[in-house]
């Protein structure tokens, strides 16, 4: 899931433990784009335990790191980006693969990368055509990568809208053997009504009074951590 610290997200600390709480979560990967500030920031403070993560734009589209340390560069070629995650110790997840309304890897740069992937998105409730994610799920099983799934959420209201259902686990290696005998569970939710909420906070408001609400909850969250 995605929080402030994210520039297409809104969702607040205060907000974030609110959710978790209501929606039963044990772990949570918050993967912001551009940064890992805030789930390190909230890594402490959430009922929860946090996967810190980041979501970064490469050439051939986005990935995603799992169990970093450091912020990832942006704008790499999707080589780079995995190798940049591998010196964290982290994994390689791809998200939304082929969700042609997301800058997302064609087959070709996907393939390349391929043997360095470690899970696929096989499921995104924000994906608007139901096939795409069918799509991914034919490539996950053809080139037998370990299927993933995440709400992908922007605003609270989103969170646990899908869910993995696994086995405990001690860092990313376990988490991965974890994921690989997983259900994938889904909670029925308005794909309409978190797209409005997400596009009410971060696009329906002009842009210098979004930054300034921004800069507020990020000063106050700093200040409360």
């Amino acid at each position: 899931m995605h929080t402030m610290w994210s520039g297409d997200a809104t969702t607040t600390p205060d907000e974030l433990r609110d959710a978790v709480v209501a929606s039963d979560l044990d772990v949570l990967c918050i993967t912001d784009h551009g940064t890992v500030n805030g789930a390190l920031a909230l890594a402490e403070e959430l009922p929860c335990r946090v996967v810190v993560g980041q979501e970064v734009r490469t050439w051939a589209g986005e990935l995603i790191g799992l169990f970093l340390q450091e912020r990832l560069p942006y704008g790499l070629p999707a080589h780079e980006a995995v190798a940049a995650i591998r010196e964290q110790g982290g994994l390689v997840y791809v998200p939304h693969p082929f969700d042609r309304l997301h800058a997302v890897p064609d087959y070709e740069h996907l393939l390349d990368v391929l043997d360095d992937v470690d899970a696929i998105e096989v499921f995104n409730p924000r994906v608007a055509f139901k096939p795409f994610n069918e799509e991914a799920v034919r490539f996950a099983a053809k080139y037998r990568i370990v299927a993933g799934a995440g709400s992908d959420s922007h605003v609270a209201q989103g969170l646990g809208s899908v869910r993995i259902r696994m086995r405990d686990f001690d860092g990313p290696e376990e988490f991965l053997e974890s994921l690989r005998e997983a259900d994938i569970v889904r909670r029925p939710t308005s794909l309409l009504y978190v797209q409005a909420l997400k596009f009410l906070e971060t696009t329906a408001i002009p842009p210098a009074a979004r930054r300034a609400r921004r800069e507020r909850r990020v000063r106050r969250a700093t200040r409360k951590a």
